[in-house]
């Protein structure tokens, strides 16, 4: 068992065994017995390129004994940023066959936040592409090595720096069969083994690492393909990272590859990339989120292609509102399903023939009967149907600890083990309507941003006494940051030049600020809280004041 996880209870994993929501196989195993059922159906294409399930199965094979041999075994965590393609279905099912642990980076993560994923998750190695959007990774992943000398190997999907070695060169490479079949004989991680670290929204200074199982997250990809009511013929276009829980389990990649469908990669997000797949390939499926769909419902593009094959379009991340909802089926002759969940565990989805208020409305219910969900006030109280309050839960694939955290589990779960969401809801029956975020994070189109995380850093530049980072209204993602600062006497700050500085500090992208508002002093309470609420209200009406339209 791996130091700092925390596994169910022993009562409580053999309950989940008997009511067969634990499966005992592992995620590779769960692919394995498709490829067993219909080898020759194609499970992944990416371009050109096509593999059926045979073809995924043996190359996963391969990766996993070249792995092996670059010193990569059960339980090392690897950090894995690598983009959508077929590399990066081959590398995470591989490193699951060894019982490595892949910890789910994002590509707009920078050096503050892989120092911190590999330096808190421990990880031996770190998977990259070479350049990508102009960004080099190679010199990035040589200064994290630096800082963090446990991190001993850096591969490289592309051409590799001095002293790193060269993914494709490993993926490319064919041991005889019987090499590897003999090598990897006796290699099995337990099915209660930890085989994914997803990161947490990051309501903190840095995001946490999520410890996933693969009895839960098989079960977590079950479940919500069943929801989408995933089968053969399901074919999914995957456009959003699928280093996401999203679009890698919920149902994702793994949802589909449960059922036996498959699973095509989209190169691009624009409705010029999207909608001719979507009738090249017979698309059935497609995740999305809510700036993806806003600039999709808005472009002619769809309109000229045939979208007869597309069934649903779900959306996660951050709450569809039901005007969109509508113009989904309108426009493109499809379901909308919402799909509303944590990395840690519960999700909840519209279903498929809910009733319309339900489709329209509501961010669904529990995919599982085991998920226990209870709404509660701010003293801990359990409150009625249609009240608002803190959405709690567990459940047979809800975590019951973040790894090596006992400080942030003790603020994170209940005394009686429920997981703090850190939603309010409202609850009707089994379906959840969310209304918003208990803490102090920003909702970037279902990218969060840690506002103590961004003002921590605003604060270590020279000439800033006082800030405070707000949500400010976004048409297209939904919410942005907005900076407001006190600077200090004398001092003069201009936008470009906190952006200047918050990039010298190495963060990703998406977090930066969108707005800034010098001010000389803030709202505050009789105890010397800032109210932000008061800010965000400021700023809305210096928007709406720009531009009344």
């Amino acid at each position: 068992m791996l130091k700092g996880f925390i596994p169910w209870q022993p009562e409580v994993a053999q309950r989940y065994r008997a009511a067969g929501y634990w499966e005992d196989r592992t995620i590779t195993e769960m692919v394995g017995a498709t490829a067993e059922r219909q080898p020759g159906k194609i499970a992944l294409i990416d371009g050109e390129r096509q593999f059926s399930y045979a073809q995924l199965c043996e190359r996963v094979e391969q990766l996993a004994f070249q792995l092996r041999g670059v010193g990569i075994g059960d339980q090392d965590r690897v950090v894995m940023q690598l983009p959508n393609s077929a590399e990066f279905v081959f590398a995470y099912l591989a490193l699951t066959r060894l019982g490595a642990i892949p910890v789910m980076a994002l590509r707009a993560h920078r050096q503050s936040e892989i120092r911190h994923f590999v330096a808190s998750s421990g990880a031996v190695a770190y998977m990259i592409p070479d350049e990508l959007n102009r960004f080099d990774y190679r010199p990035m992943a040589e200064a994290v090595r630096l800082e963090c000398p446990m991190l001993r190997t850096v591969l490289v999907l592309g051409e590799p720096a001095a002293g790193q070695v060269s993914l494709r060169r490993l993926i490319d490479a064919e041991a005889p069969l019987a090499d590897v079949a003999a090598a990897l004989a006796g290699v099995r991680p337990h099915p209660d083994d930890v085989t994914t670290m997803l990161l947490s929204g990051g309501t903190t200074s840095m995001s946490k690492l999520i410890p996933r199982t693969h009895n839960d997250y098989v079960l977590n990809a079950h479940l919500c393909g069943a929801a989408a009511r995933f089968d053969t013929d399901t074919v999914l276009l995957a456009v959003l990272p699928l280093g996401h829980n999203y679009n890698l389990a919920s149902p994702g990649m793994l949802g589909v590859f449960y059922f036996g469908g498959t699973v095509v990669i989209s190169p691009a997000m624009d409705a010029e990339t999207i909608f001719p797949l979507v009738e090249k390939h017979r698309v059935t499926v497609i995740p999305a989120a809510v700036p993806l769909v806003s600039n999709w419902l808005n472009s002619p593009v769809p309109a000229q292609c045939d979208l007869s094959s597309l069934k649903i379009m779900q959306n996660g991340g951050a709450r569809l509102v039901p005007e969109l909802r509508r113009r989904i089926r309108s426009q493109f002759g499809c379901i909308a399903q919402e799909i509303y969940g944590t990395a840690e565990g519960l999700i909840n989805m519209t279903r498929l023939d809910d009733p319309e208020d339900l489709l329209l409305e509501s961010s669904g219910a529990p995919v599982c009967d085991a998920d226990e969900i209870k709404v509660l006030d701010e003293d801990g109280r359990e409150v009625a149907d249609g009240e608002p309050g803190e959405l709690v839960t567990r459940g047979p694939y809800t975590i019951q600890g973040y790894y090596n955290a006992d400080d942030k589990n003790q603020e994170a779960f209940t005394a009686d083990g429920f997981y703090r969401m850190g939603d309010i809801v409202r609850k009707r029956g089994r379906h959840v309507f969310t209304e918003g975020r208990k803490k102090d994070l920003i909702n970037r189109g279902g990218e969060k941003i840690s506002c103590e995380e961004v003002e921590n850093l605003i604060f270590m530049h020279p000439k800033v006494h006082q800030v405070s980072l707000v949500a400010m209204p976004d048409p297209v993602f939904g919410e942005k940051g907005c900076a407001f600062v006190i600077p200090k006497p004398g001092a003069t700050l201009s936008f470009d030049e906190l952006i200047a500085f918050l990039r010298q500090q190495n963060i990703a992208a998406f977090k930066l600020p969108e707005r800034l508002e010098v001010v000389e002093q803030f709202p505050t309470s009789l105890v010397g809280k800032i109210l932000k609420r008061q800010l965000r209200e400021m700023i809305v009406a210096k928007m709406a004041s720009e531009n009344p339209a």
